[in-house]
């Protein structure tokens, strides 16, 4: 991919304007500590631009992540569609191919989100009421016994492998756990943010930005100290959801279920740049493997937003009738986007040449935080696949 990414005097201007997405862990361990969200501004101009040592390219993070590249860990991988059901407890698995199900399996109560381990060798149900991760082989498919965890809403990973997030959205905490064990290290409250849950980091790794969905603001948590510093307040109502880094790594994207389109955020000093209006209820956000687009799920609309990286611009909408778009992921050659339909009980596979939808796929109830595996890419920072 490619650097694209323009922030236009008329961007910042239109925002100055502008006017829910196993076993319980009872305890978590004593010697954890809490840090609450403060006001203080990061000052991260000294490292950025940057070139990380983990970085396949400087200028793109997106770098590795180009159609059909994918790393020795995962090129024999049976290629599926992963989809957790909210509301009926069992996740799908698809063939791409035959749009068919080859698979059904039950998990914890409210599986929220099919989640990549940062070595690519497990992929992990967030079983949010069940209090537990669900380990699935990626070679095969096939589930393995579940994790306890409390209240697993999302994962990511840090940038170094080291430690898993867990995204505690019900608890407001986000718990740091050994990516490997998943052993509590260190618990962070963060107390102001409600409905804490999408996120995504800067290029060099040093800070994650998260959305706090119920209460109208993104929080800043330096990743090296796991602690929060910096509280970043949206317009009044509101509601952020899926967070990606644009391909310079000059800005974020966060979407907007009310507000219906896209925040763009200063990845510098984390400022409010400006606003782009794609479409009701918007929320899912997906890179082109071109990096020339942003796939933005619109929710309510029943549609899909194509944003250019260059331009900050909407370039193209794609109707699905009578669609629920919420979340997925793009297939490994680029060419198919899926997207779980949270309302209608289906899984829609989108043409990215032509925005034809090539299949709606009944599944489960409540289909949410879909993954397609496998990914290119030779790492992965969590979600349904946030890959560098």
């Amino acid at each position: 991919m490619r650097t694209r990414t323009a922030i236009t005097s008329s961007l910042v201007g239109a925002a100055l304007a502008l006017g829910g997405c196993g076993g319980s862990q009872a305890s978590h361990s004593a010697s954890s500590t809490s840090s609450s969200a403060t006001q203080t501004t990061p000052s991260n101009h000294a490292v950025l631009p940057q070139t990380p040592s983990y970085a396949a390219d400087p200028q793109d993070v997106y770098a590795a992540d180009a159609a059909s590249d994918l790393s020795r860990v995962v090129r024999h991988d049976r290629p599926l569609v992963y989809v957790p059901n909210s509301e009926g407890n069992t996740v799908d698995e698809i063939d791409p191919t035959t749009y068919k199900i080859v698979r059904e399996f039950r998990v914890g109560s409210l599986p929220q989100h099919v989640i990549p381990a940062y070595d690519l060798r497990t992929l992990y149900v967030a079983n949010d009421q069940g209090n537990s991760l669900t380990p699935i082989n990626p070679a095969n498919g096939i589930p393995g016994h579940p994790i306890p965890v409390q209240d697993p809403y999302n994962m990511y990973f840090t940038p170094d492998g080291r430690y898993a997030v867990v995204v505690e959205e019900r608890m407001r905490q986000l718990a740091f756990r050994d990516a490997n064990t998943m052993k509590l290290h260190h618990l962070l409250s963060v107390p102001t943010c409600s409905g804490v849950n999408h996120a995504d980091y800067t290029a060099d790794g040093r800070y994650m930005l998260l959305s706090c969905e119920f209460g109208s603001a993104m929080i800043v948590v330096d990743v090296a100290r796991e602690r929060v510093v910096k509280t970043l307040a949206l317009r009044p109502q509101a509601s952020p959801q899926d967070v990606k880094l644009a391909p310079d790594g000059s800005v974020f994207y966060v979407a907007d279920l009310v507000y219906g389109g896209v925040w763009v955020i200063s990845a510098d000093n984390f400022r409010l740049l400006g606003f782009v209006k794609t479409g009701a209820g918007a929320h899912g956000l997906y890179p082109s493997r071109d990096g020339r687009f942003l796939y933005v799920s619109d929710r309510s609309e029943g549609a899909v937003s194509v944003l250019s990286f260059k331009t900050n611009k909407v370039v193209k909408t794609w109707p699905i009738p009578g669609g629920s778009p919420d979340m997925g992921n793009v297939s490994a050659d680029g060419r198919v986007l899926w997207l779980s339909g949270r309302y209608d009980d289906q899984v829609y596979a989108i043409d990215t040449r032509t925005g034809k939808l090539l299949a709606r796929v009944p599944v489960g109830a409540g289909p949410h935080g879909v993954c397609v595996w496998p990914q290119p890419g030779r790492y992965s920072l969590g979600h349904t696949g946030i890959m560098r």
